[in-house]
Parts: C-alpha cells; sequence; structure tokens
C-alpha cells in the first residue's frame, strides 16, 4: 500500500485542519493532491522525533540550543526538530522519505538537504538554521518555567516551585504506559483535562530526569486554523504559561 492510499482519508478532522493552509502542500504539487503525505508515511518513517510517522529528513544536533533564557535550554529536539525539517531553511519542502507512488523511497534520514521543486523556506518562516541557535524567537527546548517540576511529583497542579516565579503551574498525569506528561492548562476547554488548545509541554530527559520542555508543538498545532499562525488559543497563548 503506498503512502497515498492510506493517508488520503479525506474529510478526516487532520485533513481538514490542513487544507487550504499554508501547511496545505498539495496545493503546490503539480504530482499529487494528497495532504497528508508531505509530513506523514506510514512505512519507513524518521523515528527520532516524536511525532507520528514523520516523512521528511530530520537532524538532530544540527541546532545549537537557544540562549538568554533563564533556566537550562537544551539542543533542539521532540517535536521542535520536526517542525525545523521544514522550517530551517535548508531543505526544500518537497523533500521527502516516502515519495507517493512506487519508486520513491529513501530511507531515513531521507534527502536532507537537497533541493526540490518547492524551494525552502525563506524569510519569517524560518525558524532557525542549521548550525545556529534559535535566538530572535521564543525559546525553544527550553525547561518550563525555569525548571522544578519533575516526574517524582505527584499527577495534578504542580505545588512545588518553579526557577521563574512569573509563569503559572503546569499540570502533570502519567499515561498507561507509566511516563509523565505535562501541559499547562488554558481558558479554554475544561480544567483538568489536556486538550489541544492548552500549552502542551514534551518530556526529555536531557538534564538527567524526565521533565517539561517547551517546543515548538506548545504554542503551534499545524492541524489548526492558520489565521494566527496555528497557535493553539488565539487570545491568551502568553497568559496561559505566562503570569501577566
Amino acid at each position: 500500500m503506498t503512502a497515498g492510499a492510506l493517508l488520503m482519508l479525506a474529510g478526516t478532522p487532520a485533513e481538514s485542519g490542513i487544507a487550504n493552509t499554508k501547511h496545505d502542500l498539495a496545493q503546490r504539487a503539480d504530482t499529487t493532491e494528497e495532504v497528508c503525505v508531505f509530513c506523514h508515511t506510514p512505512h519507513g518513517s524518521d523515528t527520532q522525533a516524536s511525532v507520528p510517522l514523520w516523512n521528511k529528513g530530520l537532524s538532530p544536533g544540527a541546532y545549537l540550543p537557544s540562549t538568554g533564557t533563564i533556566g537550562i535550554a537544551v539542543t533542539p529536539g521532540s517535536v521542535t526538530v520536526a517542525c525545523l525539517s521544514c522550517h530551517d531553511g535548508a531543505q526544500a519542502t518537497d523533500i521527502l522519505i516516502n515519495a507517493p507512488g512506487s519508486g520513491g523511497y529513501t530511507p531515513p534520514p531521507g534527502a536532507s538537504l537537497e533541493p526540490g521543486r518547492f524551494d525552502p523556506l525563506t524569510g519569517n518562516d524560518v525558524i532557525c538554521e542549521r548550525g545556529s541557535n534559535c535566538d530572535g524567537h521564543h525559546p525553544i527546548s527550553v525547561q518550563y518555567g525555569g525548571g522544578g517540576a519533575l516526574a517524582t511529583d505527584a499527577d495534578g497542579p504542580f505545588t512545588g516551585t518553579l526557577g521563574l516565579p512569573d509563569f503559572n503551574a503546569p499540570v502533570k498525569a502519567t499515561t498507561n504506559s507509566s511516563l509523565p506528561i505535562w501541559w499547562v492548562d488554558s481558558a479554554v476547554g475544561i480544567t483538568g483535562n489536556r486538550e489541544k488548545t492548552d500549552m502542551i509541554l514534551y518530556t526529555r530527559d536531557d538534564l538527567g530526569t524526565q521533565q517539561p520542555f517547551v517546543e515548538c508543538g506548545s504554542c503551534h498545532d499545524p492541524h489548526t486554523d492558520e489565521v494566527n499562525r496555528f497557535l493553539r488559543n488565539d487570545n491568551q497563548i502568553c497568559s496561559t504559561c505566562h503570569v501577566l
């Protein structure tokens, strides 16, 4: 089964959130009308980031940590490297690991750094160039709130002390596989439930213990409307985390 046969699920919530936005790269393609294939593939994906079935070459370690942050920033990873596989200005957006049809497979990490029909993104769409840090944008791959929340904390709202006093407490839960997850409740939705409109935090253990980090996907959801740059909630994204 080709990537297209599985991924072209017309009318699904994921596709409907992408169609006719800037993330709908099928609008620029002359070889396929498929929407999902520019990011996802059912077979042979790159598994170096915590995103499902990623269909582009990833380059963990190609970027430097953010600087000037209070709290510890680490080398961009997690979901961030998936975003940077398009948003570092180096890899054309139509370069895929598993292109639609037969004969279009390139083993991971794929054709990273190769040109394609779609030029690399430029200008404000470049988040972090390869070999550089991500300064000039919101810090990414940085401890939430200056650190303090740990996997050993009880589930529920954090009751300890964050490194920065002007951050709202995160909420922790434990998955069925005993892995901790964190988020910050927004004013949208149900308090205590981890929802797409909340500030999603990503579990990393770069510093020797599992704790929540801020990544690109914390604020941005590529499957939402692009009116406000794919922000998870339109009006209160800053005040979800920051005590203003």
